[in-house]
């Protein structure tokens, strides 16, 4: 793909907060070195535009200070100084908002800088020159003149001001008396590990609290609550990067307009599946830091044994056994075995099963050691209560050979996402399928074929749905993610179907709308990037490892109604925005809606991901979900 990926195709330009690529966390180790006053991002756009330079569109973020947006203004007017000098057009105050944390302006902008975003007409087919709509030429020594202009009066503007630079930019990490003082977070030992390995890329600083309880604004409720807690991960902002907390960790962003060039929440504890509470006061945190499990070591007389499952640790512990050849099984009830409970989806590996290996309990615990897992070694595979290891509720785990997508039709950055996904972070073997390919492709190669985010209207002809729709008869598992699910709706054997907008629109109303006001207007009919509530039934294997109630990060106002004859695992009854923008006829359309399910059809079944739990790999609540696709959905030796 044309662009700037990275080569799993990730645009870096959004990573900068969620740090999930090398290139990133690189950057970032470096940026905290310099801290910079002042950093310029500099970009081109399309050949019609002439130069986009500071200050900014609205909405800037509430964060930022009048210093901030003011300085923005001085090298705004110094740059226009030397453009009108020179007879170069541009425009500012446009498109280019400052929200969105992850971007090169935004992020130095929470971290004291002067963050800007500096786009020249041109990109990847300006070449050396090539003739506009407009009429004159534009050419390659244009563009760097454009660059070097607004780069040395920028400078020119932080040489002039250097003593105010240096006074305000102490001042931004001097203490700020926000509402929420402390960030109180708990929940699953290796989410709360993943989200302070987050914190220390940034250098934020966090303490943990051994047991207590906490009032403020609770997460999952969306309203004033109060946690009991133990071991809780504790992030307060009496410290220099306070602003980039808050900015992180808010329930909500303020929005002075919702035209926004990105989304409009990201809010860490959602993101990581904790429950938070933000909290007024400062929360003490002076207790050490929970620790790993500890070494296993092997009980050879043991009938097998167990492990929990609610995490991405969990996850890559599963895929690392599954490529050791150990026979893993899970269960789809809860069961208790020598006293101790273990939840739907925990892993149990019998000795049975692995009769055959002889190294079977040394390679097992090397395995569980690697990936710090604990294990609980059985004397027996009676159950105290619930199943037994050798019932159909005990489910062996098959080795799924994995397809996905890629080319014509889908999205590069979705496919970039899902393909990092399962090298990087799931750590299992996926083989890309070009588009092109497909026709003939032997489909029976495969157990799983995933469809990521893209427009498939092209792609998908008659012969080709056709084709899928005989695999997965005869047991594949499709899994069809945000967009791909648009080119399967309404077609014969599918049972995904769009909603009907509780609310037409007439067109002789759209036609009165001032041409002014056009822009605003269609907000009403948008998401842009909001967290919704969803609720799950996670006695299904899709959302094994999961509560009642999962945090959705929708990208778009797509809607579809539940399934009359599948398994509808994540849904919205009344919609709950709890975070972002959505617009009003948007939210209504979104009353009884499907998020995530599962439908049979022949031996197989087709997964619908209405939103996409890898979306740019930061939403790490949401990738477990991904992982149940795989691994446990469509068992086909269990009796529905």
């Amino acid at each position: 793909p044309g662009g700037r990926p990275n080569h799993y195709l990730f645009d870096l330009n959004r990573d900068w907060a969620w740090a999930t690529q090398v290139e990133t966390r690189q950057r970032l180790k470096i940026y905290n070195q310099w801290m910079p006053q002042i950093h310029v991002d500099f970009h081109e756009q399309g050949i019609n535009e002439p130069y986009y330079f500071a200050p900014a569109a609205e909405p800037f973020h509430e964060v930022i200070t009048d210093f901030q947006r003011d300085f923005q203004t001085e090298i705004g007017k110094n740059n226009a100084k030397y453009f009108d000098k020179n007879g170069w057009l541009f425009f500012t105050r446009e498109r280019f908002d400052l929200l969105y944390p992850s971007y090169g302006d935004t992020y130095p902008l929470y971290m004291g800088a002067i963050g800007m975003t500096y786009e020249q007409g041109g990109g990847g087919i300006a070449g050396l020159g090539i003739k506009t709509d407009e009429g004159y030429v534009l050419t390659l020594v244009d563009r760097v003149a454009h660059h070097v202009t607004t780069g040395l009066a920028t400078v020119e503007t932080a040489s002039n001001n250097v003593e105010k630079l240096n006074s305000e930019f102490k001042k931004f990490f001097s203490p700020k008396d926000f509402e929420y003082k402390s960030y109180v977070l708990k929940g699953s030992p290796d989410r709360l590990a993943a989200l302070a390995q987050l914190m220390d890329r940034h250098e934020i600083k966090y303490g943990y609290a051994n047991k207590g309880s906490v009032s403020g604004f609770s997460y999952g409720e969306n309203k004033k609550g109060k946690m009991d807690y133990e071991n809780a991960l504790v992030v307060s902002t009496n410290q220099p990067k306070s602003t980039m907390i808050k900015v992180l960790f808010e329930p909500n962003a303020d929005l002075s307009t919702p035209i926004t060039y990105d989304i409009t929440a990201w809010s860490l504890p959602q993101a990581y599946g904790l429950e938070a509470v933000a909290s007024t006061s400062l929360i003490v945190a002076n207790a050490t830091a929970p620790k790993l499990e500890a070494m296993i070591t092997a009980t050879p007389n043991a009938a097998g044994y167990l492990s929990k499952w609610d995490s991405m640790e969990d996850a890559r512990f599963l895929a690392a056994l599954i490529k050791s050849d150990i026979k893993v099984r899970f269960t789809y009830k809860p069961l208790e075995n020598d006293g101790k409970k273990y939840d739907r989806g925990s892993l149990v590996i019998t000795r049975s099963d692995n009769a055959k290996m002889i190294d079977f309990d040394q390679k097992l615990t090397e395995i569980a050691n690697k990936h710090k897992r604990s294990l609980t070694a059985t004397m027996t595979s009676f159950a105290t209560s619930g199943p037994d290891f050798g019932s159909g509720d005990v489910s062996m785990i098959n080795q799924p050979k994995v397809g996905m997508l890629k080319g014509d039709g889908v999205s590069s950055l979705a496919f970039g996402a899902t393909w990092y996904f399962f090298e990087q972070e799931l750590n299992y073997p996926v083989l890309p399928i070009n588009t092109d390919d497909l026709a003939g492709t032997d489909l029976h190669d495969f157990d799983v074929l995933i469809m990521p985010n893209g427009n498939y209207g092209t792609v998908l002809n008659d012969d080709l749905t056709e084709k899928i729709k005989s695999w997965i008869r005869a047991g594949g598992k499709l899994i069809a993610v945000d967009g791909a699910i648009q080119s399967l709706a309404g077609k014969d054997d599918f049972g995904i179907k769009e909603n009907e907008s509780n609310e037409k629109k007439k067109d002789s109303v759209v036609k009165l709308i001032p041409f002014a006001e056009r822009e605003q207007e269609s907000t009403k009919e948008l998401i842009t990037g909001s967290i919704f509530k969803t609720q799950l039934d996670n006695t299904h294997p899709l959302a094994f490892g999961y509560d009642g109630t999962y945090f959705s990060l929708k990208l778009g106002s797509d809607s579809y109604s539940f399934l009359e004859d599948g398994f509808n695992v994540g849904y919205i009854k009344n919609p709950e925005n709890v975070a972002g923008f959505a617009g009003e006829d948007a939210l209504k359309s979104l009353k009884n809606s499907l998020i995530f399910g599962e439908q049979r059809i022949g031996r197989g079944s087709v997964i619908y991901m209405v939103d996409d739990p890898l979306f740019r790999a930061f939403w790490q609540n949401g990738k477990l979900l991904f992982t149940n696709a795989i691994f446990f959905v469509n068992d086909n030796s269990y009796s529905f």
